[in-house]
């Protein structure tokens, strides 16, 4: 019925506006032709269709978008309120109104308690009754999807919140030589975090660990493992256990938590003695950090000490030993995220050296590292076009003697 029509602002400008389509369920030619003609008399932006039985009705709900229904209850396949149930089954999101005959308007109120928008008592309903009831049961439709919507996007972010705290928490470092500044972006700013996790704490005797890790893959399993590791490895390290333990505990914890076999994590565990002049490093499939020294950023190229956590069985983590200068220094560690994504689309990646460039030159410019950390995410975004496909977490850890 009908092609759309426009509607009039306030002013002479004209605004389209999509028509509403409805599906009439009706087997009675003369009713279904009175619908027909009450919603002409009304001038209303509607395309209608008909159906004669509830199983043609059914198989257009599946073929083509219906915005509302008006259902006939005395149908040949379909009596009373089963017309309705069938219909619901197959087409919950789609508002009904069920047209009633006189006698039967007590069915009518039944047909509401069961799911319908309305009913609408034939002979009694004028055509603008009849698009004001269509229009408002598209609208009641609407408004319920927004507010289902709202709710589920409420869930997300209280889940979120509850997983940036397990992956993400407040280091417990004491010696107020060490500063600590750290960075998290989710990949593609997806509203679900990743599987990055940091952590640092500061141990008895005065050795600083800091640990960052990467659970493969996006999403709620993922993050959930993070959090695991992340309190497993907060958790063994205050116990003093030590570190080739700790490793081997999160091995196995990877293997009992992880939602499919195929899912591993890759990590880099620094542990920087006490004097703060060298720190023992543990790779595991994991990006080696990078170290800044008198305003300069290398690219560590140390080979990783072992697979990620999950790959292999019975495996150690050999440690390696680096050297730290007497005077003011940093350690980033990150993830792969940041150097991953690729420049400008072609296949070519960011990569650690170039990341230690832009380091160089941003700390030449403003000498302040922890401000280099947030402006190294924003540089390998720039370079990639838009947000990172993967997930980045960064933790740097300086140390400036008194």
């Amino acid at each position: 019925m009908g092609a759309p029509t426009t509607a009039r602002g306030s002013g002479s400008r004209e605004i389209a506006t999509e028509p509403v389509r409805v599906l009439l369920v009706e087997d009675d030619d003369g009713d279904a032709l009175l619908v027909e003609d009450l919603l002409a008399l009304a001038d209303a932006n509607l395309l209608l269709t008909r159906a004669r039985t509830l199983a043609e009705a059914e198989a257009l709900t599946r073929s083509q978008i219906v915005d509302c229904v008006l259902l006939d209850l005395a149908l040949p396949d379909a009596a009373g309120l089963s017309g309705l149930h069938g219909l619901r089954e197959g087409a919950r999101d789609v508002p009904v109104l069920v047209l009633t005959g006189l006698a039967d308007e007590e069915r009518g109120i039944e047909a509401v308690a069961a799911g319908a928008q309305d009913y609408l008592v034939k002979g009694r309903v004028d055509g603008p009754a009849l698009v004001r009831a269509i229009r408002y049961a598209v609208e009641r439709r609407r408004a319920e999807e927004a507010r289902r919507a709202l709710d589920v996007a409420r869930l997300h972010a209280a889940e979120n919140a509850r997983l940036e705290r397990g992956l993400l928490p407040r280091p417990l470092v004491d010696d107020p030589h060490v500063r600590l500044t750290t960075c998290y972006r989710p990949g593609r700013r997806r509203a679900l975090l990743g599987g990055d996790f940091y952590d640092a704490v500061e141990a008895e005797g005065g050795v600083v660990h800091a640990v960052i890790g990467d659970v493969c893959g996006h999403g709620p399993d993922e993050a959930a493992l993070g959090v695991c590791l992340r309190i497993a490895w907060r958790a063994l390290v205050l116990a003093g256990c030590p570190a080739d333990q700790v490793l081997a505990s999160l091995e196995r914890l990877v293997r009992a938590e992880r939602h499919e076999s195929l899912v591993f994590s890759t990590l880099c565990m620094a542990s920087v003695a006490p004097d703060r002049r060298a720190a023992e490093l543990r790779i595991a499939g994991h990006p080696p950090p990078m170290l800044v020294v008198d305003g300069r950023a290398e690219a560590l190229d140390i080979p990783p000490g072992g697979p990620p956590l999950g790959v292999l069985d019975d495996v150690r983590w050999a440690p390696r030993t680096l050297v730290l200068p007497e005077g003011p220094w940093s350690l980033l560690l990150y993830t792969d995220g940041l150097i991953e994504g690729q420049i400008d689309d072609t296949p070519d990646r960011l990569g650690a050296d170039r990341l230690a460039e832009k380091a160089t030159a941003l700390l030449a410019a403003t000498g302040d590292a922890a401000a280099m950390v947030p402006a190294l995410v924003e540089y390998a975004e720039t370079l990639h076009g838009g947000p990172l496909p993967d997930d980045v977490g960064a933790l740097l850890v300086t140390y400036r003697p008194a």
